[in-house]
C-alpha cells in the first residue's frame, strides 16, 4: 500500500521511510525512528574481567548502532582482540540475535589484507560476541578530521579499501555500512574495513525489519535511504562518498538534519571536487562521481571496475572510459556556453567569467617548456643532478606525441638564473605552457616539486604537485610527472606512449649518479670533456652492467669523437655499435638509442634508406628529439628531397630554438639551396649560441668563400690556424704571393704533407676543400676519392654543398656519387 507524503502529497512504497520527492519523514511503522541508531545502555564490562576463560578485557573502545566494542587480551593465544558484543537490550531479540551471528558468519568467510580478521563467535553470561583482530591505528574519519588528504595518500587507502570490497563482493557479501569511521588505517598505512555489522549474503534474506533503513545516513545511497533492495553497487555508492570526503574533507551531502540529508541524497549534485581544489585531477572527479551515481545502473557495477580505475590513475593513466567522460563533460560545458551567446553584451561577461573561473590549459595546447629546476639540495655539487632532472623530465614530456613542441635542453638550459619573468621566458620560446619547480635531495631520497604554469597573457598556476621517492625510483617519478603535465595540459596518450611511461624501471643509484655526471660532461662537446664523460659512463656500467643510458652516452662519445676526426673508422666501428647493440637489447624503446644508430648508418655506413628508417622510428618513439629532426632533415637533403627536409628542421629549430647545433644544420641546408644570406645569419646564430664550437666557424668561411666575400672568409681561417704557428705562416705567406687562391694552396700543400700524422685531425676531404679554393680540380678529385676510401664521416656533403659545385660536371666526381648511392645531376634531372 502506498504511503502519502503530509508535506507533498507524493505516493512511497509502504516500506520506505522518508519522502522520495521531498524528503520529509513518514510515518514509521515502530515505535523508534528507522534511521537513528540504536542507542545502547550505560551497562559496560569491568576492566580484568575474564569471559569464556581466555578473555581479559582491557577497555571499552566505543559504541554503535549494533555493538559495544572492548579492547581484550586473548590469554590463550597472547595477543590482543577486540570482542563485539550486542547491546545489552537488544540480546533478547531473536532477529536481531540471529543477524549478528550472521554477521559473524559473514564476516569469518573473509580472509584478505584489507579487512578485518573475525577470529571466532562465542557467547558469556548470554552475552554474544565476535573476537576479531585488534587493530593499531586511526579511523580515517579522524585523519580526515585533520583537513583532507593529499591525493596519493586518498588513491592508496582507496585502491585498498577496493581491494577489499573486490573481495567481499565475490563472496556475495554487502557491507551496506561503509563508511570512514568503518575503516581504520594502521600506522604503516594499511587500510582494513572494519565492522561488517550490516552484512549480509547477497541472496539471502533481510534480517531486520521490513522497511527498517540502517547504516549511517549521511553514507546511504539513494535506494538504500527509500528501504529498496540493495546490492554490491550499495557499498560503491556509500565507498564513493568516503572518496569524496577523503579528497573534500566533506561530504558531499549535507542538512541540518536527516530528512534534509536524504533530500540532498535524492535531489542534488555534490559540489565540484576540482572547483573546491584546483590542483586535483579531473580524472579522479570522474570516478568519485561515476560512483555517485543515484540510478545505481549507471554507476560502476562492480568493485573490480573501481578498482581498475583507480590504479590507472594512481599510475597516471586516465582510463577511456574517464576519457569519454570528460569529452562529454567538456562538451556539456560547450554547448551550455552556447546557449548564453544571443546577446552581445553577454558574451563579453561570459569571456570575463570564463577567464577568472576556470584555470585550465587553454584547449589548443600543443608546447611546453621544462625551465631548469631549482637546487634546493643545499650542495652546489649536486647542480648536475638538478640539471638532470630537467632533461629527464623533457625528455619524458618529449615522448608524447600529442605535445607538438617540447622545447630541449640546450635551450631551457639559457634561462638558468635568468631575472626574465615566465611570460617574457614563454614569448621568447614561444610556448603555451611552463613547467617550474625545485629538486631537493637528502641520502637515498629525492623530492622534486613541480608547478605547470599559463604564463601568457600573464602567470596562472594550472597545477602544482611534490613527489618524493628512493633514488633508486627518479625515472619511474618522471614518468609520473609527465603523465600528470600531460593530463592537465588535457593530452590524450596513445597506449604506446602510455606504456613507456609507465614501464621505467629502478636505476642503481650509484650507477645512476655516475651517469648523470658523464652526461654534464657530454654536452660541453669539447675532448676533454668526451673524455671525462666516457669515464664516468664506463664506471656506470661497472657498477650496473644494465644501464641502458650509460650504454647509450659511451655510443654517442665515439660517435661525436669519429665524426670530428679525433678517431679512424676501423677503431671507432665497434665502439659505437657494440654499446648500441647492447643499450638496444635492454630497452629497444629507448628513442636516442635508436637515433645513435640512424647517425651511425647514415655517417657510418652510408645506409641511407636504413638510417632514414632509424630516424623514423626514434622520431615515433620521441617525437620531440629535436636534433633527430635536424639530422633527419640533413639525410633528406642528401638525398635531394629537400621539400621533406624543410618541416624537419623548422620543427628542429621550434623544439630547440637555442641550440647550435640545429642552427648549425639550418645553415648547411639554406647554403645547399644557395641562400647565402639566410645561411650566413643561421651560421652566426649558432656561433651566439655556442661561441666556443668549433664546426662552425668554417662552414661560414666557405659559405663567404661561395657568396664571394673572401676577405670575411680570410679572417675566419686566420682564427682557425692561430693555433698552429707553421699553418698560420703558410696562410699568410701564400696569400702574399698569390691572394686567397695562394693562401688556401698553401695551407692545402702542408695539410696534405703532414696527412696521416698522429694528432692531425684534417681528414682527406678537407684537404680537397682546400685545393678546390684552390682552383686544383683535379687534385682536389684525387683527395675527394682518397676520403672515400677511407670512407670519411664528413664525405656525403659533397652532394650538396656549394663549394663543389665546380667539380658537378666531372665524370668521376658523379661516379663517386653513384658509389656512394647519392643523386646525381643525371638522378636530378
Amino acid at each position: 500500500m502506498a504511503v502519502i507524503c503530509p508535506k507533498c502529497q507524493h505516493e512511497n512504497p509502504d516500506d520506505t521511510a522518508f519522502c522520495g520527492q521531498c524528503g520529509a519523514a513518514l510515518k514509521a511503522d515502530e515505535g523508534f525512528s528507522k534511521t537513528k541508531t540504536f542507542v545502547s545502555s550505560s551497562e559496560t564490562l569491568q576492566k580484568g574481567k575474564l569471559l569464556s576463560g581466555r578473555y581479559t578485557i582491557i577497555e571499552e573502545l566505543g559504541r554503535g548502532g549494533m555493538g559495544v566494542v572492548y579492547k581484550a587480551e586473548d590469554t590463550k593465544l597472547k595477543r590482543m582482540v577486540a570482542l563485539k558484543f550486542l547491546p545489552p537490550e537488544l540480546t533478547h531479540i531473536p532477529e536481531v540475535k540471529a543477524r549478528f551471528m550472521r554477521e559473524a558468519q559473514s564476516a569469518a568467510a573473509l580472509d584478505h589484507p584489507n579487512i578485518c580478521t573475525v577470529h571466532e563467535f562465542d557467547e558469556a553470561e548470554e552475552k554474544p560476541f565476535i573476537s576479531m583482530a585488534y587493530i593499531e591505528g586511526q579511523s580515517l574519519k579522524d585523519k580526515i578530521e585533520s583537513g583532507p588528504l593529499e591525493l596519493e595518500k586518498a588513491l592508496n587507502i582507496a585502491v585498498q579499501v577496493a581491494e577489499g570490497l573486490q573481495e567481499a563482493h565475490k563472496k556475495g557479501i554487502v557491507h551496506r555500512d561503509i563508511k570512514s569511521g568503518n575503516i581504520m588505517v594502521t600506522d604503516r598505512g594499511q587500510a582494513k574495513v572494519m565492522d561488517f555489522g550490516l552484512a549480509r549474503k547477497t541472496e539471502g534474506t533481510l534480517i531486520t525489519k521490513e522497511g527498517s533503513t540502517m547504516g549511517t545516513v549521511a553514507y546511504m545511497s539513494p535506494e538504500q535511504t527509500q528501504g529498496e533492495q540493495v546490492d554490491q553497487r550499495t557499498d560503491i555508492w556509500s565507498f564513493g562518498v568516503v572518496l569524496y570526503e577523503m579528497l573534500t574533507g566533506e561530504l558531499p551531502f549535507k542538512g541540518e538534519h536527516e530528512q534534509a540529508v536524504i533530500h540532498s541524497i535524492l535531489k542534488e549534485k555534490p559540489k565540484s571536487i576540482t572547483d573546491q581544489k584546483a590542483e586535483m585531477p579531473p580524472s579522479i572527479e570522474q570516478v568519485v562521481f561515476r560512483a555517485l551515481e543515484k540510478d545505481p545502473d549507471k554507476r560502476y557495477q562492480q568493485a573490480e571496475e573501481l578498482l581498475d580505475d583507480l590504479k590507472s590513475i594512481s599510475a597516471g593513466i586516465v582510463p577511456d572510459e574517464i576519457k569519454a567522460r570528460l569529452r562529454k563533460e567538456k562538451l556539456r560545458k560547450k554547448k551550455r556556453a552556447i546557449l548564453y551567446t544571443g546577446a552581445a553584451a553577454l558574451v563579453i561577461i561570459l569571456a570575463v567569467l570564463g577567464y577568472t573561473l576556470f584555470k585550465a590549459p587553454p584547449e589548443t595546447i600543443d608546447s611546453i617548456a621544462v625551465l631548469p629546476l631549482e637546487n634546493l639540495t643545499g650542495d652546489t655539487d649536486n647542480e648536475f643532478f638538478v640539471d638532470v632532472a630537467t632533461e629527464e623530465l623533457i625528455g619524458q614530456l618529449g615522448q608524447i606525441s600529442g605535445l607538438r613542441r617540447v622545447i630541449s635542453r640546450t635551450s631551457v638550459m639559457k634561462f638558468k638564473e635568468t631575472d626574465k619573468t615566465l611570460s617574457e621566458i614563454a614569448r621568447e620560446l614561444n610556448v603555451d605552457v611552463v613547467v617550474e619547480g625545485s629538486v631537493q635531495q637528502a641520502g637515498d631520497r629525492v623530492r622534486i616539486q613541480v608547478r605547470l604554469i599559463d604564463a601568457l597573457p600573464e602567470e596562472q598556476n594550472l597545477w602544482g604537485r611534490t613527489y618524493e621517492r628512493a633514488m633508486s625510483d627518479v625515472r619511474v617519478m618522471y614518468g609520473e610527472m609527465a603523465r600528470a603535465i600531460a593530463e592537465k595540459a588535457r593530452i590524450d596518450l596513445t597506449a604506446d606512449e602510455l606504456t613507456r611511461l609507465t614501464s621505467a624501471s629502478q636505476v642503481n643509484p650509484e650507477s645512476y649518479d655516475s651517469w648523470l655526471k658523464g652526461r654534464v660532461y657530454f654536452y660541453k662537446t669539447t675532448p676533454e670533456g668526451f673524455k671525462i664523460a666516457l669515464q664516468y659512463y664506463e664506471l656506470a656500467l661497472e657498477i650496473d652492467p644494465n644501464n641502458t643510458l650509460a650504454y647509450a652516452g659511451v655510443a654517442d662519445v665515439w660517435l661525436y669523437r669519429y665524426q670530428t676526426g679525433m678517431v679512424r673508422r676501423q677503431e671507432a666501428i665497434p665502439l659505437i655499435t657494440t654499446p648500441i647493440e647492447k643499450a638496444l637489447e635492454l630497452d629497444n624503446t629507448l628513442a636516442e638509442a635508436h637515433h645513435s644508430l640512424a647517425c651511425y648508418r647514415c655517417w657510418t655506413e652510408w645506409d641511407w634508406e636504413n638510417a632514414e628508417k632509424e630516424f623514423q622510428y626514434a622520431l615515433r618513439l620521441n617525437p620531440n628529439l629535436a636534433r633527430a629532426h635536424g639530422f633527419y632533415s640533413l639525410l633528406l637533403c642528401y638525398m635531394r628531397r629537400i621539400e621533406e627536409a624543410w618541416p624537419h628542421i623548422e620543427l628542429a629549430l621550434e623544439l630547440d630554438p637555442l641550440d647550435s647545433v640545429s642552427f648549425h644544420l639550418y645553415g648547411q641546408i639554406l647554403a645547399s639551396q644557395h641562400r647565402y644570406d639566410d645561411a650566413i645569419a643561421a651560421f652566426r646564430k649558432a656561433l651566439e649560441v655556442e661561441p666556443n664550437q668549433k664546426f662552425t666557424p668554417g662552414v661560414l668561411a666557405s659559405t663567404f668563400i661561395s657568396k664571394g666575400m673572401f676577405d670575411e672568409a680570410l679572417a675566419i681561417y686566420r682564427k682557425i690556424y692561430a693555433y698552429d704557428a707553421v699553418l698560420s705562416m703558410a696562410l699568410e705567406d701564400g696569400f702574399k704571393k698569390a691572394g686567397t687562391k695562394g693562401a688556401f694552396r698553401a695551407v692545402a700543400d702542408l695539410e696534405a704533407e703532414r696527412y696521416g700524422e698522429p694528432g692531425k685531425n684534417v681528414g682527406a676531404g678537407g684537404i680537397a676543400e682546400l685545393y678546390q679554393r684552390a682552383g686544383d680540380y683535379d687534385l682536389a678529385i684525387d683527395w675527394i676519392e682518397k676520403a672515400y676510401e677511407e670512407h670519411e664521416p664528413n664525405l656525403p656533403y659533397i652532394g650538396i654543398m656549394p663549394q663543389h659545385d665546380p667539380l658537378r660536371s666531372n665524370p668521376r666526381f658523379q661516379n663517386l656519387l653513384r658509389k656512394m648511392n647519392l643523386p646525381t645531376e643525371k638522378d636530378i634531372s
